[in-house]
């Protein structure tokens, strides 16, 4: 059992799993605002020495230095890598701190907006139709950059309705063949397909000024990562021809500069955020603050 466990800020634990952390520390103080800085988060931490936070705030050297009873840090958010991480992961580990984060949580509604929103382009519902005459996905040629978890979701689902799907990854992946996946270089499928899926780890920016070039005319591009998968400026040019730009969160778009763009569609809400994602997101991290008592108690 944890002495101390302190959420720094609101956690999006349902109200069954936020009762199921009394069980887990002798003490547990959670907090429902966002700190504003490391000098509020070390205050806030103080003695713990079990620590949980969500992606809206950042828990650096500077406020983790002044709290050595630290042991355990649970991010109750998406944890892919250290240079990605809103947690000093580095830092952390020369500690001696446990850092756990959690994964695929959100991409169920994720793939449902994706669906959702180019089906109403292709049929122009609510809207102009993409093209003089409606049209299905069946035959579309859909590309894929980053088949991870929720790439892999999105690439079943088109595939579903009858898209013709490519894809490019770090590596090519047998089970992706496997289902009539055809692995391309990134230029090649920027090319080749009428529409892109953007599918990558936070930070990770793959579209530069040869990869619009590649990209050309008439296409669709989404984004459903946590931040901009390109560069601005060769992303302003390519807008200004007949293209179009579909994200959920202004945080994907990259701010709100673009909003009011004729040719960018912009949800402005996480469609990850679900009632079932919150269900998933607290077991997730209930299990690895269990996983990690029960692993020290044994040593």
């Amino acid at each position: 059992m944890f002495r101390k466990l302190v959420a720094i800020e609101p956690v999006s634990l349902v109200p069954a799993a936020e009762k199921r952390l009394y069980d887990l520390a002798e003490e547990v103080v959670l907090y429902d605002d966002v700190p504003t800085d490391d000098a509020t988060i070390a205050s806030r931490i103080g003695d713990a020495d079990a620590v949980l936070l969500s992606y809206t705030s950042q828990l650096r050297r500077a406020a983790l230095e002044r709290c050595p009873d630290v042991r355990y840090i649970g991010m109750c958010c998406s944890l892919y890598a250290p240079e990605s991480a809103n947690v000093d992961i580095r830092y952390a580990a020369s500690r001696g701190i446990v850092v756990k984060g959690i994964r695929d949580y959100g991409d169920e509604g994720v793939v449902e907006y994706v669906v959702s929103e180019l089906v109403r382009l292709l049929h122009g519902f609510g809207g102009e139709s993409w093209e003089a005459v409606p049209r299905e996905i069946t035959g579309l040629k859909a590309g894929i950059v980053g088949l991870g978890k929720s790439g892999g979701m999105i690439a079943d689902a088109m595939r579903f309705f009858g898209a013709k799907v490519s894809y490019f990854a770090r590596n090519e992946k047998p089970q992706a063949a496997e289902k009539g996946y055809r692995f391309r270089p990134l230029d090649a499928l920027l090319a080749e397909n009428e529409v892109i899926f953007c599918c990558l780890n936070k930070n990770v920016v793959l579209l530069h000024d040869a990869q619009f070039e590649a990209l050309g005319e008439r296409k669709i591009l989404f984004n459903t990562g946590l931040s901009p998968a390109w560069d601005e400026a060769p992303l302003r040019r390519w807008l200004e021809g007949d293209n179009r730009l579909c994200c959920d969160t202004v945080g994907a778009l990259g701010g709100e500069a673009l909003l009011a763009h004729p040719h960018v569609r912009c949800m402005r809400v996480s469609t990850g955020r679900t009632q079932q994602a919150f269900d998933r997101l607290s077991e997730k991290v209930l299990a690895n603050l269990t996983d990690y008592l029960a692993e020290h108690e044994r040593a």
